[in-house]
């Protein structure tokens, strides 16, 4: 097994033989470690992925938690050569076919960042422009400090509008499914 080199642009090729037991993205070809979330992420992600499952039953779409590989492919790179893996924390994908080796190949239909002081900058600027230009229909971003969720929605224009913003005492609409809304009130309970 080897490990990333510094000054080196990563491929999902050299991503495969690093160690499976750490956690590392990689956004145009930089290597990022993954450390281990708190329990209060691990509490928000758990909801999330229980409200949002729990609807999907008997629907074609499907729901991935972290760790799960997002392989975003650009101007069709092969798969060895894709410079951009990420494990979001949630991610619905609607299109079965793009699910193979170790993730999800493609753009998925809607990501959720759960956002720590570590991750900010990644999950506000670095990753929040990967997947505008990747075409991500919707991108959450929740903040648990202050139990703040961002909803950013693709416009006609292929750029995030400007944000829906909601609290914990909302319910979250989700673009993608016209009859769902995510309960916030469960979301940050507790933490």
């Amino acid at each position: 097994m080897s490990l990333p080199e510094e000054n080196k642009k990563h491929t999902y090729a050299d991503y495969l033989t690093w160690p499976e037991n750490e956690r590392w993205e990689i956004i145009d070809g930089v290597s990022y470690r993954q450390s281990a979330p708190k329990w209060q992420h691990q509490s928000i992600s758990g909801e999330l992925y229980r409200q949002i499952s729990n609807y999907l039953v008997d629907k074609p779409c499907r729901v991935f938690a972290a760790p799960f590989d997002l392989c975003l492919i650009e101007q069709n790179e092969d798969d060895g050569e894709i410079s951009n893996i990420v494990q979001p924390d949630i991610v619905i994908v609607c299109d079965g076919t793009k699910l193979r080796k170790t993730g999800y190949f493609g753009v998925p239909n809607l990501i959720i960042e759960i956002s720590s002081p570590a991750t900010t900058r990644l999950d506000r600027v670095v990753k929040f422009n990967k997947y505008e230009k990747a075409g991500v229909q919707e991108y959450w971003i929740v903040e648990p400090d202050g139990k703040y969720v961002y909803v950013f929605t693709l416009q006609e224009n292929n750029r995030y509008g400007r944000p829906g913003a909601y609290t914990e005492e909302d319910k979250v609409p989700i673009s993608v499914f016209t009859d769902f809304t995510v309960d916030l009130k469960p979301v940050f309970a507790g933490v």
